[in-house]
């Protein structure tokens, strides 16, 4: 399933990459200028043709079933499962490790990912945006119920609502600062206008591969099963259009106006060296449900992910400065696993579908160089950011672009990462 943790690669600049190493290999769509969208295998700074590697005669058996259905988009290949996407790792393993012999080959089908568009990996038939980093919960709670910031139900029942497929963008696509309706302090009245809270939030994004039939649930001993990979999203905000607007039946307009993805899918093989166990729920907390428990779950069902958040203002673009970190966070925040949210999606018998997509919710960390949205850190805007060449920020301007990392981290294996997921905010129409 995986490389040996140190193996190398002929391509040189992939050994030692931060983000994709060999042992990485993640799907994504690309095209180059005038070419057709099509799936590639990020490997260091470079971006391996998948369909050319199926046209050059190097794949065969369930490798060649997997190319195959991995067209313009990843569906069809979501949609074969773990037995397929293990295949063509195995093969694209030997393909691409140092000593390999079809490297004058595959040589000419690698482009310079610089030079490459990256695409949605998929079309996302339908978007959920659950709500289970419990510290990020627990800060925003505090907000408004100083005394109760988590309701009732949150230990118990993954909280989630459904989001907007059609405005999910990779990343690189401007962020629109848009408009809604927001009640200003001291006013009776709402007015119309350009949100002035613009926010982000750190999340992962779950792609999910197999899906269920209508009215079948997904046990919780197989939903792990049923998880292509993950990336990167950034669940922009408009937190006063979603103040006025949230009650009683949750965010709209203040949520569906983009939200960014980062455009490589980090596969559930490439990941399972960082799987570990679920932390331990607070004494006194309620266990889960039976639907949602499950022992080997619980002790290698969560992530071990280092996530950052970083600002890159226009003044600080012009004067050729480096974007300023604003947290460090981990997804060992979450209050549920990966398979808990699959579990508890299909319970009711909804169907799921290769290429749905899952938000984790904002990620937040202990303390505040760990919060995952601005809303935190300013505590709803009343303490300002004060960036290191002297600007300050209660929430986003015109011009600042927000930048997603990821990385997985463990002693005696191969680090990976998630690659960038980037957006720059432009002014309101």
């Amino acid at each position: 399933m995986n490389a040996t943790p140190f193996a190398r690669s002929w391509v040189e600049h992939a050994n030692g990459h931060a983000d994709f190493p060999l042992q990485n290999l993640p799907l994504g769509i690309f095209s180059r200028p005038g070419e057709a969208r099509r799936c590639g295998v990020a490997i260091g700074e470079a971006i391996l043709d998948l369909p050319a590697v199926l046209d050059a005669g190097l794949l065969d058996g369930q490798a060649k079933v997997a190319a195959e259905a991995a067209s313009a988009t990843l569906n069809a290949l979501f949609a074969l499962g773990q037995p397929a996407r293990l295949a063509l790792r195995e093969r694209l393993l030997v393909l691409l490790a140092e000593g390999s012999e079809h490297q004058a080959a595959l040589r000419p089908l690698l482009y310079p990912a610089h030079a490459c568009q990256m695409h949605l990996p998929a079309q996302v038939g339908d978007y959920t945006d659950f709500y289970v980093g419990i510290q990020h919960a627990t800060n925003v709670g505090k907000l408004f119920r100083p005394d109760n910031p988590l309701l009732p139900n949150y230990k118990y029942v993954p909280i989630g609502y459904h989001g907007r497929a059609s405005t999910l963008r990779p990343s690189g696509v401007e962020v629109r600062r848009p408009k809604g309706q927001t009640l200003p302090a001291g006013h009776s009245e709402p007015r119309f206008g350009p949100c002035a809270r613009l926010d982000y939030e750190l999340e992962l994004g779950i792609w999910i591969g197999q899906g269920n039939a209508m009215g079948e649930a997904i046990d919780i001993g197989k939903a792990a099963e049923h998880v292509a990979g993950l990336c990167l999203l950034n669940d922009w905000s408009a937190r006063d259009i979603q103040a006025w607007e949230y009650q009683p039946l949750g965010p709209f307009l203040s949520k569906s106006f983009i939200t960014t993805l980062s455009p490589w899918v980090i596969t559930a093989e490439a990941l399972a060296p960082f799987r570990c166990t679920q932390p331990a729920r607070p004494e006194g907390d309620p266990q889960p449900l039976p639907y949602l428990l499950d022992a080997q779950d619980q002790t290698q069902g969560a992530f071990d992910i280092e996530l950052e958040v970083l600002l890159l203002t226009a003044r600080m673009r012009d004067a050729g400065m480096a974007p300023e970190r604003l947290a460090l966070s981990n997804s060992l925040s979450m209050y549920w696993t990966v398979a808990q949210l699959v579990a508890h999606h299909s319970v009711n018998g909804c169907q799921l579908q290769p290429g749905d997509l899952f938000g984790s919710g904002t990620l937040s960390g202990a303390g505040q160089g760990a919060y995952g949205s601005l809303l935190e850190i300013t505590e709803g805007g009343k303490h300002p950011v004060q960036l290191a060449n002297g600007e300050q920020r209660t929430f986003l301007e015109d011009g600042d672009e927000v930048i997603l990392r990821g990385r997985c981290v463990r002693e005696g294996v191969a680090s990976i990462g998630f690659g960038e997921c980037r957006g720059r905010v432009v002014a309101a129409n």
